[in-house]
């Protein structure tokens, strides 16, 4: 059972949490504190199980007809895989939020709270942001939220510019990712962002976001700014070139591995200067 709920959690996508919480840290002056420990516990297999978990229970009939489903893509579950997978989002997420609540600074459980809820109603209902075109992109900007709530966590304020420009980024690469599923998902009638705007119109909705997080990373750091920059521009530059479902599903391992990339030239760069003293500690 606990091997299933893993699986169904995505490791391979645990960097979006996980990383996001780490640079959030670094953001926040700290190379490392162990009051990270549990914070980051919670992003890693339980919140993932909540994100992915939930968006199977609530795909299931759309999954059932995807090719990319059932491995690093995602799991496809059966019906009587439910009960476990919603107890599994329970049991491993309410002790964590119990003990925010008691331990960290308002803000940070706020923001918390938001970061979880905006994951759940994006697959369950009632408001299901997956179904609704534009706020399907725009719920996706939680990705980012590690980086405001950890250092609210840790007592200091967030670098905006850069919690900011990542939200922007989460929003581009929601609806670039969507692409590949537009056909199961129109067929399934559900009416997402690459559905309404098409495999051009979506690539032009992720362009300009990641333009605009491009801008932002630019007033945190160049390099990171720079390599976002052509990151970004290979993905929507490949897509628009041969604009197909196939050509989608192709390229999304270099979307997945994007964010590893981004955020080892962040991350290096980050820990060498607290190293060096280049950043206070």
């Amino acid at each position: 059972m606990i091997r299933r709920l893993v699986e169904v959690s995505r490791p391979v996508l645990w960097v979006n949490t996980i990383g996001t919480t780490v640079i959030g840290m670094w953001l926040a002056g700290e190379l490392w504190t162990w009051s990270i420990v549990p914070i980051l516990l919670w992003v890693s297999f339980p919140f993932n199980l909540l994100i992915y978990g939930i968006n199977d229970i609530y795909d299931q009939d759309t999954d059932s007809d995807n090719d990319r489903k059932g491995g690093y893509g995602g799991a496809k579950i059966k019906p009587h895989e439910t009960a476990m997978i919603g107890w599994g989002v329970i049991l491993t997420n309410v002790p964590f939020f119990v003990y925010f609540a008691f331990t960290l600074p308002w803000e940070a459980v706020a923001w918390m709270g938001a970061y979880a809820f905006s994951f759940w109603q994006y697959s369950a209902t009632p408001l299901r942001f997956k179904g609704r075109p534009i706020l399907d992109s725009v719920s996706n900007a939680d990705y980012a939220f590690p980086l405001v709530f950890v250092p609210f966590a840790l007592g200091v304020t967030p670098v905006w510019a850069a919690a900011i420009g990542l939200m922007a980024w989460s929003l581009a690469k929601h609806v670039y990712d969507a692409i590949q599923d537009i056909d199961e998902d129109a067929s399934a009638g559900i009416v997402t962002t690459a559905v309404k705007f098409g495999i051009k119109g979506s690539l032009l909705w992720s362009g300009f976001w990641w333009i605009v997080s491009t801008v932002l990373f630019a007033f945190v750091n160049l390099p990171l700014a720079a390599v976002n920059a052509a990151l970004a521009g290979i993905l929507v530059v490949a897509q628009w070139r041969n604009p197909t479902i196939a050509t989608a599903r192709r390229l999304y391992r270099y979307s997945v591995a994007f964010p590893y990339v981004a955020g080892a030239v962040a991350g290096v760069q980050l820990v060498t200067g607290l190293v060096l003293g280049i950043y206070p500690a």
